[in-house]
This record gives structure tokens, sequence and C-alpha cells, in this order.
């Protein structure tokens, strides 16, 4: 009989997404057939999975911590923003539609049959299932109709842990506070609590733990220290991308757009040794000893377009390249650095064309159609091929396109500007490749030192899991699924 196990947490960003990764790693270890599962999720990180669908980034991750390949079943429904008001909603892998927040509490009742249609199909194939709840279950004003905590609980009969964060205080009131206001039934479900993310001797928190049982009644798993390593782990949040700081490293820095999307294009060159990255935050300008800016990718690439703008960097651009400085536009970034980006039927928001930032001589139109696909290219300046992945809407062709960023299949993708200093290409998921990283760094004259990203990854899921280990009651978690 498979079982389950749902992470729900205080709050959001409170560790749910690496609790769960750890947990996968261990029970993997045990022998089990594991699978992660996240009935709703909200980003715009998201990955390619095998059957040809988009999920979340974080349980892409924790997919890799069981050894399983990636399936849609494991994040059925996810939203992806694209203005402040609205989302693009999809379902098993595939756009449903795009609604306002308002609008989405009618589309509940039919998503929860597919979630649940998602979560008996990988009960059916694993020993167990892992679940990561969305926010908190202490938002009670969106309980009704709840497909991501307690409301799936309740409907799935899973067990839950709830996890709190003490890193940001006040986690007594956190855990003790969502047991006062969620109903007694879904109290009922809760089989315990965690403490995550503790500095310092975790002895010295003896009496608050000890209060929590008191009050609450719940069991208690344990008070996990702050793991140094996460940051090595691919982010589903900007806000998490560490900026890594390296005397006389090649010079990297990002845009840190409004709707970044697939951000996690920059994970591995934050951990070269010879790479200086940096996530420009709104208002901040482009430095001077900029070496190379990464356009990354974007849910509204017109609407960033317009953020961009704001920002002043359509003009630190123009100086950067007037410098000498290097320019590579990813997904979005590539249809940004155009000369316009036309969306006639109005599918990323209203109707129109927007004015590109001309660096490259190409045009973008968005299309209905969606290309969700893992991709072998060869670059085209170094002749080396990688792997990556395309998730994308839109078209782009112009002059620049002559001179391609890469070939797939024997066909140009991407651009490259007639100086070669502006590049432009729709794949993500490139600098993973260790080869490719390597041969881009080189060709920019940067020190390469990191020749398994992959590897390093995989150690540090093994070093997380063991971390759990250590220091939460895991024996006692499992024993709770159900």
């Amino acid at each position: 009989m498979t079982k389950a196990l749902m992470i729900q947490g205080t709050g959001s960003n409170v560790g749910k997404s690496m609790l769960v990764a750890g947990l996968c790693r261990a029970a993997a270890r045990r022998g089990l057939s594991v699978a992660p599962f996240k009935p709703q999720n909200m980003s715009n990180n998201a990955a390619v999975t095998s059957d040809g669908g988009e999920i979340g980034r974080a349980q892409a991750l924790q997919a890799l911590a069981c050894g399983k390949a990636l399936t849609v079943d494991m994040n059925p429904v996810l939203l992806k923003p694209e203005t402040d008001v609205g989302s693009q909603v999809v379902v098993q892998g595939k756009r449903l539609t795009t609604v306002k927040a308002r609008e989405y509490a009618t589309l509940k009742p039919q998503l929860m049959e597919a979630v649940l249609e998602s979560f008996n199909r990988l009960k059916s194939n694993n020993d167990l299932v892992i679940v990561e709840g969305a926010g908190s279950p202490a938002e009670v004003n969106l309980r009704n109709g709840d497909i991501a905590n307690m409301g799936f609980a309740q409907a799935a009969d899973v067990p839950v842990v709830l996890a709190g964060d003490i890193d940001r205080g006040g986690v007594i009131a956190q855990i003790v506070g969502t047991q006062a206001v969620i109903s007694e039934d879904d109290g009922e479900l809760v089989a315990g609590f965690l403490v995550n993310k503790f500095r310092g001797d975790p002895s010295l928190f003896d009496d608050g733990y000890d209060l929590i049982k008191d009050t609450t009644g719940w069991a208690g798993f344990g008070v996990l220290p702050y793991f140094g390593e996460a940051w090595k782990l691919p982010a589903e949040d900007a806000l998490d991308i560490k900026n890594a700081k390296k005397a006389g490293g090649l010079n990297v820095v990002c845009l840190g757009l409004s709707r970044i999307a697939n951000f996690d294009d920059l994970d591995p060159l934050a951990q070269e040794p010879g790479v200086s990255l940096t996530m420009l935050r709104a208002g901040e300008p482009i430095a001077g000893d900029t070496d190379v800016v990464i356009i990354p990718g974007s849910k509204s690439t017109r609407g960033d377009l317009a953020f961009l703008r704001e920002q002043g960097w359509d003009v630190d651009l123009l100086a950067h390249v007037r410098r000498g400085g290097y320019v590579l536009g990813i997904c979005g970034g590539y249809q940004m650095l155009g000369a316009e980006v036309r969306d006639p039927e109005g599918i990323e928001g209203p109707a129109g064309t927007t004015e590109g930032l001309g660096l490259l001589d190409v045009v973008t139109e968005m299309t209905s159609d969606k290309r969700l696909t893992e991709t072998e290219a060869v670059h085209a300046a170094s002749g080396q091929a990688f792997r990556g992945y395309e998730i994308h809407i839109g078209r782009t062709d112009g002059v620049d396109r002559s001179r391609p960023f890469a070939t797939v299949d024997g066909r140009a993708e991407g651009a490259v500007s007639s100086d070669g200093r502006v590049s432009g290409s729709y794949l993500h998921g490139m600098f993973r490749d260790d080869g490719f990283r390597r041969a881009w760094l080189a060709a920019l004259g940067a020190e390469v030192g990191n020749d398994g990203y992959d590897a390093t990854v995989e150690a540090v899921l093994d070093r997380l899991a063991n971390h759990i280990e250590t220091h939460l009651d895991v024996n006692g978690l499992l024993a709770v699924a159900r």
C-alpha cells in the first residue's frame, strides 16, 4: 500500500521545497520508490518534463533527489504570473487559460479533479509520495475550495507535518497561531511540527520547542539547523539567487526583471570560481566594469521591456556595448534584444507592438503555440555540443539569424550581432552543460574551475539528506505517512 506525507509551512519561503528534496533523497536511500508532489505551485521558473509538459523547478529538483524522470503529475497545477493580478494556468503540463486572481476560485473544483488524478497516478507507481504545500494553511480566508494545503490533505487523506521558520523570527507564534486559526477537522490531520533554519546552538531553543509541543499537543520532529549549501541547489525564487562576488573574476550581471522566468540558468555560473555574478535589482545601474550582461527569460516580454526602460537599463546597455561589453539574451531576453516584439493577438496582454532594444536585427511575433522540448544543440562559435531546453511562445526572425548562436538538427537557432558581442538564444539550461560552460567562459577570458555542475548538485543533495537525518526524526516522519 503506497503511503503519503505532506509538508506544509507556516508561510511562504520557510524551506518546504528543501525539506521535501532532502526527505526524498533520504527515503530513496532507504530503497523506497519515492516521488515528489505539489498540488499547486506558483512560479515562472519551470522545467520541461519527459512527457512534454512543464512543472515547477522545485519539483524538478525533488524528482532528481528521488532519482526519477520528471512527469507532469508531480505538479499538476502550475500558476505562472503574467501581471500583478493575473496568471497563466498550466494543468498537467499544458496551458489551460489565463485568469485574474478573483476568477481563479471558479476554476478550483475542476482543478481538484486533475490534482487527485495525478496524485493517485503517482501513488500507483511508487512506495511513497512526499507532498509539498503552498503558502500556509493559516490563510484560512482561502480555505474554501483550497487545493494546495488542507483542502488537498482532506480530499486525499494525507497526514501533515507543519514546518516553521525560526530564521525570520516568531516561530512559536507561527506554529501555535496556525493551530489557533485552522479548523478542528484540519487540525486533526496535523501529525506534528518541525522547526527549520536555526542558526547557532539548537539546544538554546529547547524551552521554546517544549512550549510548542505542550501548547499544541503535536509531536515534534526536531529542530533543523540552517543548511549553508542551499544556494548551490537550483533556486525557484529569484530572491534566493546568491550574488557571487569574486575579486578579479569575469563580471557578469543579470537583469532582475519583474517577470523573470527560468533564472536557474544562472546557478552554474554562480559556482564558477572565475565568475562574479550579480542579480541586478530594480533601481540599480549596470556598473561600468561589467563584462557580460545577461537578459534572462520573462513571462511577459513586452511588460518587462517597459520595466527595463523604467530602470534606465536600456541606456546602460547601449553604453555597455559601446564600451565593448558583451550581452546574452535568453528566451524572452533574446526577444527583447530585437527591433520589435509584436503581439497582434494579445497573447501576453493588450494587443500591440513594443519597440525592442535594437541590439539585434531581428523581430519577434508572439504566437499561441508554445514550444516545450529538451534540445541538443551545437554552439556555433566554439563547435561545442550541449543540451538545453526550450519553453517559449513566439517566433523570431531577421538578418542576424544568418549568424546563429547555435544549430539544432542542422537548423539555425538564435542570432548574433555582426561584431559578435550581442547574442540571443531560446535555449535554457545551456550553462548546466560543463563542456559548453567551459568553452563560453574561456572565450571571454574567464578562469574555469567547476567541471561538474550536475555532480555538485547530486553531492549537495546527499549532504542535505545527511543534514536532515542528523537533526530530524526521519524514521518518525516516515512512520507518520499513510
